[in-house]
């Protein structure tokens, strides 16, 4: 009895040290990075995730961790081009991009940007993201793939709500240039290329700002402005 219940003990203190030892190598990843050549995840997304508005470096808390793990594969691979994030990705081993994945899925998701819209910017982001433009140019509505108010759904549709419009509109415009190819079945290269300058910025800014409007107001994203029944 007594060899069992030290075995037990063993046991249990083998896998609460190894918990506590992945729980660090991912802080460590997050603001360290690690010694193959992926740079801290901090230096670009900050340690909560909230990513960079200005420099165009996406928000990564409240990710789906299976999305995250599919862009990580698309870096490596090719069909993501991005001189920054393709070295760090093959620089990651499997275990350390899911630790990352789930540890910033578990982030709590910032508000997103101001509210504050022009009438004409919010309208025709608005009519794109919730209605498009099916009659006219065969143009889908956003939701209909990224969810109620762009809220994403599972690893093949990201949230877009609160995502910064910077980011939004630089994939699109990547999308649009063939840097990016990783989308299911060709869906956001039909789109991309449907929408022009002016309406990216303005689906860019509609979402940009649901996050904060939603998180503002102490509801949900379903119940923000603009929120089809």
């Amino acid at each position: 009895m007594h060899r069992l219940l030290s075995a037990i003990t063993c046991s249990a203190l083998a896998l609460f040290t190894a918990g506590l030892s992945a729980q660090t190598d991912v802080e460590a990843l997050v603001t360290q990075g690690n010694d193959r050549g992926a740079i801290a995840c901090a230096t670009c997304h900050q340690a909560d995730g909230a990513g960079q508005a200005q420099a165009g470096f996406p928000r990564l808390a409240g990710m789906d961790s299976d999305h995250f793990m599919d862009q990580l594969q698309s870096y490596r691979d090719g069909t993501r081009n991005n001189p920054v994030m393709a070295p760090i990705a093959k620089a990651l081993s499997e275990e350390e991009g899911r630790a990352l994945a789930e540890y910033y899925e578990k982030q709590q998701a910032p508000a997103g940007a101001s509210s504050d819209l022009a009438p004409e910017v919010r309208v025709v982001g608005e009519r794109l993201a919730q209605s498009g433009d099916w009659q006219g140019r065969e143009l889908p509505a956003c939701v209909q793939c990224h969810g109620p108010n762009g809220e994403g759904v599972g690893s093949a549709f990201p949230a877009l709500a609160g995502q910064h419009a910077s980011y939004i509109q630089s994939q699109i415009e990547a999308w649009k240039r063939g840097e990016r190819s990783n989308d299911p079945l060709g869906l956001m290269k039909v789109v991309a290329d449907k929408l022009s300058a002016e309406e990216t910025q303005a689906v860019a800014a509609y979402f940009a700002q649901l996050g904060a409007a939603a998180e503002t107001s102490g509801t949900s994203a379903a119940e923000s402005p603009g929120s089809q029944p």
